[in-house]
């Protein structure tokens, strides 16, 4: 009997690669030796059809011979839950156990406003048929619990590889901002570059390093229309060592979105003690705690945004005790050591068993 996960494929962008390969990291997949089926990449729209029907027949052909034991579903929004459905209908028919592990930042948009009658009902219908349902912060338990007579939704934070990311050096670049996500109007990318302009005049040296996919023209397109052009350098998809890299060359970590999940651009820059400059939106204040590991704001709120950014780029000894703050919060709530064994806590109470006899987890 096999746990079956189900998710982005390994190498691509986004918030569920990236927890999946943590998972990887500490030792999940051999300890209860997980089957992954991607069902999305990065490619073409017909090799996306592919890889669905692919990791749909393998998962029906798992099911046929009675080795599905779980199935574990990571999920986000709009197409993404629909194309989870079909696994998720099929191993609920099997009278198979599934977690269901909500990613998407706007699923409770997608939900109250993008759906009729019977779509909402077809997401609660999925919801209420799940075994264990996880939110990754307080806010989205709560939020899910308002939509599904399941009685069984946990909060489970994302985990971040903390021992690879604690690159704690000094000095940092003066003034460099760093903003790790994807570039679109939701991460409030528009307003951050409005708060550089605005700052500029006090702070000579600012510059921002955004690291992200999206709509790179758009963000360039409208620093020119600020000025601010020089300051902003556009960094595309960033991962490994070069992300290491920004992580430890930052003043600080930046991103004033409209609305989250649980950010792991965010987890991984407070794991490099970084201060950050966020917003109260999703699990981020889970987190981040205003004054402590930075400062928190208001979404669109681009005065807010430029008193919070000017107070730390001004107090090198409040960056320093936010960013020591910061390491010691993901160490204690986020570091893998402490968000695994939750999982597979999760995994013994649905019935299965590791197939690797250990009593650790890999250290964070």
């Amino acid at each position: 009997m096999k746990i079956v996960m189900i998710g982005t494929s390994y190498d691509s962008k986004g918030g569920i690669a990236s927890v999946v390969s943590a998972y990887r990291v500490a030792g999940m997949f051999e300890r209860w030796g997980i089957v992954y089926l991607p069902t999305h990449d990065d490619k073409g729209n017909l090799h996306k059809f592919l890889i669905v029907i692919k990791s749909y027949a393998k998962f029906m052909g798992l099911l046929a011979r009675g080795q599905v034991g779980l199935l574990h579903a990571h999920v986000a929004s709009r197409s993404s839950f629909l194309r989870k459905s079909m696994f998720i209908m099929l191993a609920v028919t099997a009278r198979r156990p599934v977690i269901f592990h909500l990613h998407g930042a706007e699923f409770m948009l997608y939900y109250h406003e993008e759906c009729g009658a019977v779509r909402k009902w077809f997401v609660r219908f999925v919801l209420d048929h799940c075994a264990v349902i996880i939110g990754l912060s307080r806010s989205w338990q709560a939020n899910l619990t308002k939509i599904t007579s399941s009685r069984n939704v946990v909060c489970i934070p994302n985990p971040v590889s903390f021992q690879k990311l604690n690159t704690l050096r000094s000095p940092r670049e003066p003034a460099t901002l760093l903003f790790l996500g994807r570039l679109e109007k939701r991460k409030g990318i528009y307003q951050l570059l409005e708060a550089i302009a605005k700052l500029s005049p006090s702070f000579p040296q600012i510059r921002l390093l955004a690291g992200g996919d999206g709509r790179l023209e758009n963000v360039a397109e409208h620093a020119r229309q600020l000025g601010i052009q020089d300051r902003i350098t556009l960094l595309g998809w960033v991962q490994g060592s070069q992300k290491e890299d920004l992580l430890a060359r930052a003043t600080l970590f930046v991103l004033p979105s409209y609305n989250e999940g649980l950010p792991m651009g965010l987890l991984e820059a407070m794991a490099a003690g970084l201060p950050v400059v966020a917003t109260t939106v999703g699990g981020i204040p889970d987190a981040v705690e205003d004054g402590v590991e930075g400062s928190l704001i208001s979404p669109g709120n681009v005065d807010a945004l430029c008193a919070a950014i000017e107070k730390l780029l001004l107090g090198s000894q409040l960056r320093q005790q936010m960013g020591e703050a910061a390491v010691r919060k993901v160490r204690d709530q986020f570091a893998l050591n402490r968000v695994v064994p939750k999982i597979e806590t999760l995994y013994v109470e649905l019935g299965a068993t590791p197939i690797l006899e250990t009593n650790s987890v890999t250290p964070s």
